[in-house]
C-alpha cells in the first residue's frame, strides 16, 4: 500500500520507516528542505535507538522516500497520515492545531480518489470532526475519510512499541475506511496485537487518557516517596508490593523527580482544558499537573538541603539532563527546573548527558558541558543523578569519590543501593529511602524541613 506521511519528526519518521519495513510505499513530507536534505543524504534529525539503521535500510531498498512535495506524495497515497505537533498554545494550554489544519487544507488540495486522512498527531477530542470539515470545505467533490490512530510511542523505544504493540487503536465512522486500515496494520494484526475500532472520538479520548493514567501512576508513586522519607519506609518496596497486584501492575511506579518529555506535561494539560471546555473538569488529572510542576523545583531544593543548607559558590556535577534516557529530547526535562533552581541559590553547573548537550545547550545557560562522568564530578561539592542513562548505573564508584571535593551523590532515579554507597564513603540521598548522611555538615542541616515544606505546598495546591 502507498502511504504519504506528512511531518518527517519523531511520531512521521518513526511511523513512516516501520511501515516501509511492513513493505508499504512510503513517502514522508516535510516543508522543510533543509531537513529533507538531510533525510535523504541518510542523517536522522532525532536520536533514536535503531532507527538511522531502519531507515537507511528502507531507503535503499527502494520502499522510503523523503520530500517536500505534498501534492506529489498524497495524490499517489490509499492513506495519508498527519503526524505534525500540537504543541501547547502560549497563554491558555490548549493544544495548538494549526499545523493540523494547515495540513488538512493542503491535503485536500492533493486528494485524488478515495483516500483516508488519519491522524496520527495527538489530538483533542473533536479535531477529526474539523479536519472532514476543512477537507469538504475546501474539496466538496473530494472521496475522503477521516480517521483517528493515534500513537503509543515511548521515545528510547519506539521501534519496539511499533512493531510490537499493546494494541492498535483506529477510530472511523466509515467502512472502508476501517477496513483499509486494518489491512494496513495486518502484519501486527496476524501477530496478535489487539486491534480496536471505535468511534473517531473515542479513539481520539483513549490517547489523552492513556498518557494521563501513566502521568498519574508517576505522581502517585512519587507523593508515596515523599510519604516514605518522613516515616522511614522504602517506595521501591512499597511500589514492589503494590505493582505485584494484577490490578495495578508494576510499570510506571519507579519513583524521581517528576515526569517531563514531549508527551505526558502537554497531554495532561490539553485534556484539562477540554475537560474545562465541556463542564466535566478532570480534578485528579489538575493536581497531578500541579503535583508535577512543583516537583521539578522541589528537586533542587533537595540537593541544596543535602550540601548543608547552601550551593553558593560551589560547583554542583549534574550527570543526565534528557527527560529519559535513550533519547535527546530536552522537552521540560526534570533536569532543566532542577539546575534552575540550584543556579537561582548561587551554584555553578557543570553537567554530562550522552546525547542530550547539544540541546540542553539550547534552554539552559551558563553551564559548562563535561567529556565524561569524572570530568563532570571533577572538584564538584555534590554529584546530582537526574537522568538513568545505562552508563551511569555502575560507575567506578572509588575514581568517582576521589573526583569530588565532597563525597555527596543525590541519586534521584534510586540506580544505587544505599549500603553500597556508605560501605564506599559516600553522604548518599535518594528518593524515598533512607538516607546515608556519614557527614556531620549533612546531619546538621535538617533536610526533611525542606521536604515537609514542599509537601505542605503541594497540599495546598490540591
Amino acid at each position: 500500500m502507498r502511504i504519504g506521511m506528512v511531518g518527517s519528526g519523531y511520531v512521521g519518521l518513526v511511523s513512516g520507516a516501520c511501515f516501509a519495513d511492513f513493505g508499504h510505499e512510503v513517502c514522508c513530507v516535510d516543508k522543510d528542505p533543509a531537513k529533507i536534505a538531510a533525510l535523504n543524504r541518510g542523517e536522522i534529525p532525532i536520536f533514536e535507538p535503531g532507527l538511522a539503521e531502519l531507515v537507511a535500510k528502507n531507503v535503499r531498498e527502494g520502499r522510503l522516500t523523503f520530500t517536500t512535495d505534498l501534492s506529489g506524495a498524497v495524490a499517489a497515497a490509499a492513506a495519508v497520515f498527519i503526524a505534525v505537533g500540537t504543541p501547547s498554545r502560549r497563554g491558555d494550554g490548549h493544544a495548538d492545531l494549526s499545523f493540523v489544519h494547515q495540513a488538512a487544507r493542503e491535503i485536500a488540495a492533493a486528494l485524488a480518489g478515495y483516500t483516508v486522512v488519519v491522524t496520527k498527531s495527538t489530538v483533542p477530542v473533536g479535531t477529526g470532526d474539523e479536519v472532514e470539515r476543512i477537507i469538504r470545505e475546501t474539496r466538496p467533490d473530494a472521496d475522503f475519510a477521516v480517521v483517528s490512530n493515534p500513537e503509543f510511542l515511548r521515545e528510547g523505544a519506539a521501534i519496539a512499541d511499533f512493531k510490537r504493540p499493546d494494541r492498535i487503536v483506529i477510530g472511523a465512522e466509515d467502512a472502508r475506511a476501517a477496513q483499509l486500515m486494518t489491512e494496513l496494520y495486518r502484519p501486527l494484526y496476524l501477530n496478535q496485537a489487539p486491534l480496536i475500532v471505535t468511534s473517531r472520538r473515542t479513539a481520539e479520548l483513549t490517547k489523552y487518557a492513556a498518557n494521563a493514567f501513566l502521568a498519574t501512576k508517576i505522581t502517585f508513586i512519587n507523593e508515596i516517596a515523599n510519604l516514605c522519607e518522613q516515616v522511614g519506609a522504602n517506595v521501591q518496596d512499597v511500589a514492589r508490593g503494590i505493582g505485584l497486584d494484577n490490578r495495578i501492575g508494576t510499570k510506571f511506579l519507579h519513583a524521581g523527580p517528576g515526569y517531563g518529555g514531549s508527551c505526558f506535561p502537554k497531554d495532561t494539560l490539553a485534556l484539562i482544558k477540554t475537560a474545562q471546555d465541556y463542564e466535566a473538569p478532570v480534578r485528579i488529572v489538575e493536581t497531578v499537573a500541579a503535583v508535577n510542576d512543583q516537583r521539578k523545583r522541589a528537586m533542587g531544593r533537595k540537593v541544596i538541603a543535602a550540601c548543608g543548607g547552601t550551593v553558593r559558590g560551589e560547583t554542583i556535577a549534574v550527570l543526565g539532563l534528557t527527560f529519559k534516557p535513550n533519547t535527546d529530547d530536552m522537552r521540560e526535562a526534570p533536569s532543566i527546573d532542577v539546575i534552575r533552581t540550584l543556579q537561582d541559590a548561587g551554584a555553578r553547573i557543570r553537567a554530562y548527558d550522552p546525547e542530550g548537550m547539544a540541546a540542553a545547550r539550547a534552554v539552559l545557560s551558563e553551564v559548562e558541558y563535561a567529556r565524561d562522568p569524572y570530568d563532570c564530578a571533577r572538584g564538584a561539592a555534590a554529584l546530582v543523578i537526574v537522568t538513568e542513562w545505562d552508563m551511569f548505573r555502575a560507575l567506578d564508584l572509588a575514581r568517582l569519590k576521589a573526583a569530588l571535593a565532597r563525597p555527596i551523590v543525590v541519586d534521584l532515579r534510586n540506580i544505587y543501593r544505599p549500603d553500597d554507597m556508605k560501605r564506599n564513603g559516600f553522604a548518599y540521598v535518594s528518593i524515598g529511602r533512607p538516607k546515608i548522611l556519614p557527614a556531620p555538615s549533612l546531619e546538621a542541616s535538617e533536610p526533611s524541613r525542606v521536604e515537609i515544606e514542599d509537601t505542605r505546598a503541594l497540599a495546598t495546591t490540591a
